[in-house]
């Protein structure tokens, strides 16, 4: 695993500085701490910080052909490049090193930008081709890596981390005030924007071309939305068993030590299971806890550890956790408020101090359709036979009503409206439809619109014609696991210098899964059936059909005790006011309700703590 990042300028008789790149990849060395190199040559410069995997001895990297007419810079895992490698040998590549980053830079040879169809890992590179000067890049299918680029007019600059490009001289500091807007809605700004107006990411599945002075973007892939004819439900547990072993077993290579994240829940017990089946030492697990029973999984997880005899370790996280949060604003370059983020970097912590490599579980709740919204679903098929006039007339006055964070008020709101502006709202945070009460005149003027939905409407319309589950799955997958899961899971532990291999998340098994039929990956209100089935075969049955809790943090109770001061200053001091993003009347109600508690307003205040601390760190003067 490692950080990199690099400059092109359009004109070759530009030179790019050796001491540009190597402080460019100073702002990253957290990713790659072992060791650090770069590549300068026509106009171009490359650069890495590498945390050592595979090869560590002789992996170093830049890694250049054999003439010096190509060289790259890589971030990631590719899991078949020994029969990747073994193909290109018999079509005449020599190698010098075992890395799999070597195996990259010959496929680019061979076969061009399709080498990306023929990797199957997680990745961001980037390709440095003298002879053509054509700088090509790529991030992985699902989004495990990142890459941010800025195009200037008269060279482009990448990197891992935003920062990275922050480092480079000449880059200017301006809030995208429409990223503004789509942050307050997600808790995160979606791709392809970033909170900087001239910084972007590259989006998951997709390449990046520079050359003559002009950037192409292109997807190569998509999770495969399709109908196919139904097959007895053991072809769908078997197959998924199958392929899901064998993303665990080949996420084993590693010349380091080696662990696992372990929730308790079906998708880390069952990757845990699977490790266990092919390790031949105890497997070393690694859990985090809460002092808020409705918050701590550890008992679960202890039982899983037990059942497969491993090594394990727990921490619990308490309110005294604010101590990380400025670092956590830091290390993510933009406002992120996923407030897991903490609990998260708890656990890689943790783990970083007994193994380099951690597998996790993430992703099977998108490919398997394990969120308890999915299961809205069925109600809203059956209660839409009643006439809308009538559904309107019921449940339209109680949606009025009834405080934001009610039991049962999204689906009622479902049953008044159509089921996708629905889940698009409940995906938006209710952010649809609040010009004017939610944000100031001065934001209003700088952007088109502040209304966060036609980002994920366009997601639904290219699977407009499937059914409420699978679009609602695309959906999520497309934004909330790769800008919020994903980008978490990369930041916190990237943060401690410990690689997260996520094989849930194999895209073998992705387009495997996107074939089980709907009734199927949600069976009646089963929510992820086939992954559970998978489970049994695992673990006891009173440890797979279990209360759903997810990784969530007491952030409702703390805003309400210890940080309470804290969250004034940050929503209603000076500062925070006098950037005129909201209005003044919005930000007291918010606050006013949330202490009194007459209603959870945690999420709103948390994202407002969240960009303010950003402000502080990336767009205040120092000192300031």
């Amino acid at each position: 695993m490692c950080g990199i990042a690099g400059i092109v300028n359009a004109r070759a008789d530009e030179p790019v500085s050796r001491d540009v790149i190597d402080g460019m990849c100073a702002a990253i060395r957290h990713r790659g701490p072992d060791e650090g190199g770069a590549w300068c040559a026509a106009g171009a410069g490359i650069g890495i910080r590498r945390l050592s995997i595979i090869d560590v001895a002789g992996g170093h990297q830049p890694v250049p052909n054999e003439d010096g007419t190509v060289a790259i810079v890589f971030n990631g895992e590719i899991y078949n490049h020994a029969s990747l490698r073994a193909d290109l040998e018999a079509r005449g590549h020599r190698f010098r090193t075992r890395a799999d980053t070597e195996s990259v830079l010959h496929a680019y040879e061979e076969f061009g930008e399709g080498c990306v169809e023929r990797l199957r890992g997680m990745f961001a590179f980037a390709i440095w081709d003298k002879t053509r000067r054509k700088l090509f890049a790529a991030r992985d299918r699902l989004g495990i890596k990142p890459f941010h680029y800025l195009d200037d007019g008269r060279r482009l600059l990448f990197g891992s981390e935003i920062k990275a490009i922050l480092a480079a001289p000449g880059v200017r500091r301006e809030v995208d005030a429409a990223a503004l807007v789509q942050y307050m809605a997600y808790s995160y700004v979606p791709a392809p924007r970033t909170m900087f107006a001239a910084i972007h990411k590259l989006p998951a599945g997709h390449i990046l071309a520079y050359e003559e002075g002009r950037v192409r973007v292109e997807p190569y892939w998509d999770v495969p939305v399709r109908r196919e004819r139904p097959r007895p439900e053991s072809h769908y547990v078997d197959g998924a068993l199958e392929i899901l072993s064998e993303a665990v077993r080949i996420r084993l290579m590693s010349e380091v030590p080696l662990g696992a994240f372990l929730s308790g829940g079906t998708d880390s017990s069952v990757v845990v299971g699977l490790m266990a089946r092919h390790a031949s030492e105890p497997v070393k697990t690694f859990s985090i806890g809460f002092d808020f029973e409705r918050y701590d999984e550890r008992a679960y997880a202890r039982r899983v550890a037990e059942h497969f005899k491993t090594e394990h370790h727990e921490e619990v996280v308490r309110a005294d956790a604010r101590a990380v949060v400025q670092d956590l604003v830091r290390q993510f370059d933009e406002p992120f408020a996923d407030s897991s983020a903490i609990p998260t970097y708890y656990v890689c912590k943790i783990a970083r101090q007994r193994v380099t490599v951690a597998l996790s579980g993430d992703g099977g709740d998108e490919l398997f359709a394990g969120y308890l919204r999915y299961a809205d679903r069925r109600h809203v098929a059956a209660a839409r036979r009643v006439p809308a006039a009538l559904r309107s007339a019921i449940f339209a006055p109680l949606t009025r009503l009834l405080p934001g964070g009610f039991p049962g008020i999204d689906h009622m709101r479902d049953l008044i409206g159509d089921a996708d502006a629905q889940y698009v709202r409940h995906m938006t945070q209710g952010m649809a439809n609040v010009h004017g009460s939610v944000f100031s005149e001065a934001l209003c003027r700088r952007v088109e619109t502040t209304d966060p939905s036609p980002l994920a409407v366009r997601y639904l319309e290219r699977v407009r014609d499937m059914d409420v589950l699978t679009r609602r799955q695309y959906l999520d997958t497309k934004l909330y696991l790769c800008d919020d899961i994903l980008c978490k899971v990369d930041r916190t532990s990237m943060l401690v210098s410990l690689e997260a291999r996520v094989p849930i998340l194999d895209h073998e098994l992705v387009e495997f899964a996107a074939g089980i039929p709907a009734e199927l990956r949600m069976k009646g209100a089963t929510t992820k059936y086939i992954l559970k089935k998978v489970a049994e075969r695992l673990l006891p049955a009173d440890l797979v059909h279990r209360p759903k809790k997810g990784f969530s943090v007491p952030v409702a109770q703390w805003l309400r005790g210890e940080w309470a001061p804290w969250c004034d200053e940050l929503v209603l001091g000076g500062r925070a006011l006098g950037r005129d993003n909201f209005r003044r009347d919005y930000l007291e109600r918010v606050v006013r309700e949330h202490a009194s508690g007459r209603r959870d307003n945690a999420s709103i205040l948390w994202k407002l703590m969240m960009l303010e601390l950003w402000y502080r760190e990336f767009m205040d003067p120092r000192g300031g």
